[in-house]
């Protein structure tokens, strides 16, 4: 499955009653609680690094990408763009990229 895959089937799931979907549930509780779901899709899979779990890490790691694209569905971000600010930042090292950030802070 690809990331634009995965974001169709999120679309898909969001536009159906929140009776019936959990990404439309999700979405329908905001922004705040689809973040924070999120926030704790990420704290497990940094344990799950940490620990070299890594069938959890793999696990959470797929939880963490479909709680990313709900996030960005909730507030109308597709998937097109942060790949096309990814295309931006391989034009330059990571280094140099994170110090123009700091210069323009």
């Amino acid at each position: 499955m690809t990331l634009e895959e995965l974001e169709a089937r999120i679309a898909l799931r969001a536009a159906a009653s929140p009776e019936q979907s959990y990404t439309a549930r999700l979405i329908a509780r905001g922004t705040g609680k689809a973040a924070q779901k999120l926030g704790e899709e990420a704290t497990e899979a940094v344990i799950a690094a940490v620990t070299h779990d890594r069938a959890e890490l793999v696990k959470e790691s797929a939880d963490v990408l479909y709680h990313l694209l709900v996030v960005l569905k909730a507030e109308g971000v597709p998937v097109a763009e942060v790949m096309a600010e990814l295309d931006t930042r391989t034009a330059q090292s990571g280094l140099a990229e994170k110090a123009a950030r700091k210069d323009n802070a």
